[in-house]
């Protein structure tokens, strides 16, 4: 909420995804989807080295999205929440410690913080959305664009258990 002249201004949000949430929601989430095929299909050095890169690519959209709770955080009314500061230290948390255990070979486990990244967004992002910390359009984009990271990271941790 913004004083303008004396008057208050109030943002007003569709619920409804944006296009643009459309093409940069799911866009990202095709090299999720692209890697774990190709690392089933493979099955060599090839197949290994895009899953890691997978990985990667997981670790660094995991730290994005802690960015994107604490940039909506600047837009709540009477400051951040408390639940909008823990949900973008513990998303940072996991995608930088998913990062570290790549960097050290430990694939394996790295996917299992990256799994429980994705589908605390999947589940907070909505919450959020409802309580007004995050915007409208998170309700509905999040249960449908986060499970395609999450089943993609689930195949290729198959693949490495």
């Amino acid at each position: 909420m913004a004083q303008k002249a004396g008057r208050t201004i109030r943002a007003t949000e569709p619920r409804a995804v944006p296009w643009l949430s459309i093409v940069f929601g799911y866009g990202p989430m095709l090299p999720f989807v692209a890697g774990a095929a190709a690392a089933w299909w493979l099955r060599d050095d090839l197949g290994d080295a895009l899953l890691y890169l997978t990985i990667l690519w997981g670790c660094a959209i995991l730290l994005f999205l802690s960015g994107v709770r604490r940039g909506v955080s600047f837009r709540t009314e009477g400051g951040p929440t408390l639940a909008q500061m823990a949900t973008m230290i513990g998303l940072f948390g996991l995608g930088f410690v998913a990062l570290v255990l790549a960097a050290l070979g430990l694939s394996a486990a790295a996917l299992l913080l990256l799994i429980g990244g994705f589908t605390a967004v999947a589940i907070l992002d909505p919450i959020a959305a409802r309580r007004g910390e995050a915007p409208l359009f998170f309700a509905r984009l999040r249960p449908f664009q986060m499970p395609i990271a999450i089943l993609s990271l689930i195949a290729m941790l198959a693949l490495k258990l």
